[in-house]
């Protein structure tokens, strides 16, 4: 079976309105949508673009915190307990009303005990709060967020394994992991029970996954001999117009009967 892509609507189409950047991203053939923080769009426009579309909405991120202060997530903030409860609450209400099928929970900049206390306490109210929902957290490179709390899938999986809960996945970014880590392949296959969640990007300019450090015929290929089906991540910034360039779907865009979430 050929892969099935999600478009992030962070960075592709991201000069639409997101309800627009959703009907663009049907046209372009992909399979879902994501998003990072849809706050600003009233939830019923964005449901009924999804409707209209016929696309799901994969998942979205809990809101950042203050970014003019460089804040990217407040989870894993010893003392800001109310503000990150807050974002959760916001995300799950959300997620509830657009039908979203994830929350990335983000933890922030933070190091140190105290700041894994927070975010293993944050992330037990967030999986409580989901209630069937995945939620997902994310290692961040250092090189593109520096000093953010979740570096590694190593890390990930310790924390996912403390907290033990049964909807508290890894969101496995190609391009993160193959900064911080390498052997992306290997971490797929070794990872594959806790992930929730698959996105991708060129390595290391973060652009359209048709050039650079990884081989993403063989990462699209080593995905689908592990017999994952649902749709993966397209998380790059465009060098241009997003549908300039969609070059690398060619060859890549399933059968319609191969279409089902």
């Amino acid at each position: 079976m050929m892969p099935r892509f999600s478009a992030n609507l962070g960075f592709l189409w991201s000069e639409l309105d997101l309800p627009d950047a959703v009907r663009a991203a049907a046209k372009a053939g992909f399979d879902a949508v994501e998003c990072h923080w849809p706050y600003d769009t009233a939830a019923l426009d964005l449901k009924n673009a999804l409707r209209d579309a016929g696309l799901p909405l994969l998942g979205l991120n809990t809101r950042p915190g203050d970014m003019a202060k460089a804040e990217f997530g407040l989870s894993a903030l010893p003392g800001e307990q109310i503000r990150a409860r807050e974002a959760i609450d916001e995300a799950v209400d959300y997620a509830d009303q657009v039908g979203a099928e994830a929350i990335h929970v983000m933890a922030g900049k933070a190091e140190g005990a105290e700041a894994e206390s927070a975010f293993l306490e944050n992330l037990a109210y967030a999986c409580a709060r989901a209630g069937a929902r995945t939620v997902l957290i994310e290692p961040i490179n250092p090189y593109d967020v520096p000093g953010y709390f979740l570096q590694t899938t190593d890390h990930a999986c310790q924390i996912i394994e403390k907290l033990g809960a049964q909807n508290l996945k890894l969101m496995f970014d190609c391009y993160h992991v193959a900064r911080v880590e390498g052997a992306v392949l290997d971490r797929l296959k070794a990872l594959l029970p806790v992930i929730g969640h698959i996105q991708f990007a060129s390595v290391p300019d973060r652009a359209a996954p048709d050039h650079g450090d990884l081989d993403y015929a063989a990462v699209f290929d080593k995905i689908d001999a592990l017999g994952w089906t649902r749709p993966i991540g397209a998380e790059y910034r465009p060098q241009g117009a997003t549908d300039a360039s969609l070059n690398w779907m060619t060859g890549q865009r399933p059968r319609e009967s191969d279409k089902s979430v």
